[in-house]
């Protein structure tokens, strides 16, 4: 994706998805196991950005939605990006990247770029399952891995690309309470683009992240 055009966190708060948040019993890494284990019929949540994917052939990517197990309860691992990418600039995204041609599949994308990016070595990591594919606008379509991850871990982000790493809880992801619907009007004048967004502390996760978090919400409660 292109760098972007207008500050998503001055969008105004349009509502709340409002939907209650997930039982504790829900997010556990028992739970996650076995919900991916199971075959249960739900709907994933169609995107704004997919509506408005250029016409062209999408290119492959992956990415890793690592669900780390704290003392405390299950965390999202994130990536802030650097702001001087081409891309996604100073954003909030998961690890991971476009495929490349050696890649056996989605899972082994997520699990190479990763370990490029922020130095999480796949020993550490449990693939519990994936999400359907999110289509983006700058015409990707990626896969999101779903995966446990086991500390102690050692991390060591790429300067090139990524600012921070952090967690953010995931009771605090999975719940409708805590997810924004804003809007952005279109420069062409063509109307105006939906997304969410889930600010936590000084983070700003919106977009393809957020609505990523969003299927997995619908996915945990099927």
């Amino acid at each position: 994706m292109t760098k972007t055009l207008f500050d998503p966190g001055a969008m105004p708060v349009e509502g709340l998805a409002g939907e209650a948040p997930l039982a504790p019993d829900v997010l556990t890494a028992q739970a996650v196991r076995a919900r991916f284990a199971r075959t249960l019929p739900w709907d994933p949540e169609p995107s704004d950005e997919a509506l408005a994917a250029p016409s062209l052939r999408l290119r492959r990517a992956a990415v890793l939605l690592p669900l780390v197990e704290r003392p405390a309860g299950l965390s999202v691992l994130l990536t802030r990006r650097t702001e001087h990418l081409s891309s996604h600039a100073g954003q909030v995204s998961f690890p991971g990247g476009r495929a490349e041609e050696l890649d056996s599949s989605p899972i082994e994308t997520a699990l190479r770029e990763t370990e490029e990016e922020i130095g999480l070595h796949r020993r550490h990591v449990e693939i519990v399952g994936v999400l359907p594919e999110h289509v983006t606008i700058s015409a990707y379509r990626v896969t999101p891995v779903v995966a446990l991850v086991q500390p102690p871990f050692a991390l060591r982000p790429d300067p090139g690309e990524v600012a921070e790493i952090f967690e953010v809880p995931l009771a605090f992801l999975m719940s409708g309470a805590n997810h924004e619907r804003r809007s952005v009007a279109l420069p062409d004048g063509s109307g105006k683009r939906s997304f969410y967004a889930m600010p936590y502390q000084d983070y700003f996760i919106w977009g393809a992240t957020a609505a990523m978090l969003r299927n997995l919400y619908h996915f945990l409660r099927a």
